[in-house]
């Protein structure tokens, strides 16, 4: 296009002279100069706002919050993930599509699935004690997943009662509610059932005053908010109730016609289960109601095979189990209650009953030694319930209350104090110093997995049921010379007990040995405690073992006595190591992992375990004593003169004829 017919560039109607002015070369590159000018000008303005549009595009604003209308806003159905294994999934839950469930046979520890970002993990799932514990009513608490508390430590079941209550009103204030009591038949718990009983007027009581007062938890509800039910469970199961009821004083008799089961089968796992079948239909029909379960045991049941059953149906259902129950023993089956008979007409002297209340834990991690008396007889207080029913709580959302009525952390409990129908624990510890040592509340499955994968875990696992299976015996330590063979025969006959022992305790060690390698890896304070404290034990126990009986070896060479009346040796503990500088090596390491159990891990049953060992020294020394050989003397009078007289009233002095006594039940 010329310059002449480009519409751009404009000429006055009277152009001057071509020669006069420009030349026509000049003006064309006037002209185009101006044309590509413009052409850069809009370029560059047209990359400006393109680079401006980026540079907004990737500034995020948080949007402005408005103030809404609840009322005229639907809210969005969300999903929830759970991340806990399950038996049912997907619609088969309780709450239909609105809650799909997860379902994982196994919980991996990390994420196949990169995250962006870390964030600091936190436990939803920590073990609550004493009066620290989280609100826990269900499997979901303001559409958040939520665990129940493990262990709440109290001195009576009434006070337990007292928090169940504070659930049950946070519960109305969601939705109707069904309570499920069930108690346990067996003789030891008839005192608790007749204290429950008086409490439950104060609690409806209390209830019927916050109704009243028109606490919008009951003003949502057109009729009975609360429906009550009361079973009782022994080796069968009873519905002490016909059908759900609001009428105290019908909940009330059915406790007190309680009837005492003496079978001492405790099928608990089995009530919980029919309970929850026999009542799914409140948590599916309209209107649903929310369900809750208490129970009151003293055992672990003895249906413990049907705890995954029970926890995937409560689960899947949304039910919280609560249970008012007695501590574990640390690292133990069973305890001795005391029994006193509930009938005056009988003998009311003390009896101790076995019962299976423990342990805390899924298997024992615990090695038993009776080596030289180091393994006290009386139980201490695990800080925890017992396993079974502890992880039903835990994993259901409720809560597992430890009841003790001679609950005292800061000294020893003696068995007289212990009060009738309780387990003498003589040690308790501070809940808040316990919470962190919880243990793993885990399926069979996944707990072997986790201790498979770690050789400290393994390893302590393997030795602790080895030492249930074969106790190991206390040494002889005192021989009378009555002679020269006499004696040889006695130490040679104690030298065989402990060719028998130092095999067992070198295999105990051999086998703590292999998992000194994961030992370091191991990031649990519970699990850390647990295999230095075996290790550290057992290793003192080869150590006494192996000097033992080289004072055995070293008094059949011959000693003499430094005094010549003396007639006995005696083996008693000594500081010092006389018998080899490899065997002072063992000791000084077995000493190292107590003092380190000691140092870590204060007051705990560990530490207390460990300090208990390092009172005892570790070497040994031969000392001397006379023991008294003669027969004694029969000082009985050969004549009649000390025959008594006959008494002139014998039935005033007769002594009343004690009242019958009655074997302890099978508690």
């Amino acid at each position: 296009m010329s310059i002449a017919e480009d519409p751009r560039v404009s000429f006055p109607d009277s152009a001057p002279d071509v020669e006069n002015s420009l030349d026509r070369d000049t003006l064309s590159f006037l002209a185009s100069l101006l044309v590509h000018i413009g052409l850069l000008l809009a370029l560059g303005f047209s990359m400006y706002r393109q680079d401006r549009q980026t540079q907004d595009a990737l500034t995020i604003f948080a949007p402005v919050e408005e103030a809404v209308d609840d009322e005229d806003v639907i809210p969005p159905e969300d999903f929830f993930m759970n991340d806990r294994p399950m038996a049912e999934v997907g619609a088969n839950s309780a709450a239909e599509a609105e809650m799909a469930l997860s379902a994982a046979e196994i919980l991996s520890d990390i994420s196949d699935i990169p995250s962006p970002a870390e964030l600091n993990p936190v436990d939803v799932a920590d073990i609550e004690v004493n009066n620290i514990i989280e609100m826990a009513t269900g499997l979901r608490i303001d559409n958040l997943p939520v665990r129940g508390a493990a262990g709440e430590g109290t001195t009576g079941a009434v006070g337990a009662i007292d928090r169940i209550t504070q659930d049950i009103l946070s519960s109305l204030e969601e939705r109707k509610t069904l309570v499920v009591w069930l108690f346990d038949q067996s003789g030891s718990l008839t005192r608790q059932r007749a204290e429950i009983n008086d409490r439950f007027e104060r609690i409806y009581h209390e209830l019927g005053v916050i109704e009243a007062a028109g606490n919008p938890a009951f003003k949502r509800h057109d009729d009975k908010p609360l429906l009550t039910s009361v079973i009782a469970f022994g080796e069968s199961v009873n519905f002490l109730t016909k059908k759900p009821t609001d009428n105290l004083a019908e909940i009330k008799d059915a406790v007190a016609g309680m009837k005492q089961d003496d079978s001492g089968t405790e099928h608990v796992f089995t009530a919980i289960y029919t309970a929850v079948e026999k009542y799914r239909r409140y948590r599916s029909e309209s209107p649903i109601r929310n369900i809750m379960l208490v129970v009151f045991s003293d055992e672990v049941g003895d249906d413990q095979a049907g705890l995954d059953k029970t926890v995937n149906l409560c689960r899947r259902l949304e039910v919280p189990v609560y249970v008012v129950g007695v501590p574990a023993p640390f690292g133990r089956d069973e305890t001795l209650v005391k029994w006193v008979d509930p009938d005056p007409n009988y003998d009311q002297s003390t009896q101790w009953g076995r019962v299976s209340q423990g342990p805390e834990s899924l298997f024992p991690e615990r090695v038993k030694l009776r080596f030289m008396d180091s393994e006290d007889p009386d139980p201490m207080d695990s800080g925890f319930g017992p396993f079974s029913l502890t992880r039903l709580c835990y994993e259901t959302g409720g809560i597992y209350f430890s009841v003790h009525p001679n609950r005292n952390v800061n000294r020893s409990v003696g068995r007289r104090e212990t009060s009738p129908y309780s387990a003498h624990l003589k040690h308790f510890f501070d809940p808040d110093v316990m919470r962190k040592y919880r243990p793993d509340y885990l399926p069979a499955k996944e707990y072997l997995r986790q201790i498979n994968a770690n050789k400290a875990r393994a390893s302590l696992l393997k030795a602790a049921q080895l030492t249930w299976m074969n106790q190991l015996e206390s040494p002889r330590l005192r021989f009378v010379k009555r002679n020269e063979a006499g004696l040889a025969t006695e130490l040679a006959e104690a030298q065989k007990g402990a060719a028998k022992l130092e095999p067992q305790l070198a295999g105990l060690y051999g086998m703590l040995e292999l998992g000194e390698a994961d030992r370091t890896k191991e990031a649990s304070p519970r699990w850390q405690a647990g295999y230095d404290l075996a290790v550290g034990r057992v290793m003192a126990a080869k150590v006494r073992a192996e000097g033992y009986n080289a004072m055995l070896a070293l008094a059949k060479r011959g000693m003499k006595f430094s005094d010549a009346k003396n007639n006995t040796w005696v083996l008693r503990h000594d500081a010092e190591i006389s018998t080899g500088s490899q065997l002072a090596k063992s000791a000084t390491k077995a000493e190292g992992y107590l003092q380190r159990v000691v140092d870590e891990h204060p007051e705990t049953p560990w530490a207390l375990l460990a300090s208990r060992e390092l009172k005892t020294p570790l070497g040994w020394k031969w000392t001397e004593e006379f023991t008294n050989l003669a027969p004694p003397v029969n000082r009985t009078a050969g004549n009649n003169n000390n025959r008594p007289r006959p008494a002139r009233n014998d039935q005033k002095k007769m002594l009343k004829k004690p009242p019958p006594k009655r074997p302890v039940p099978k508690l």
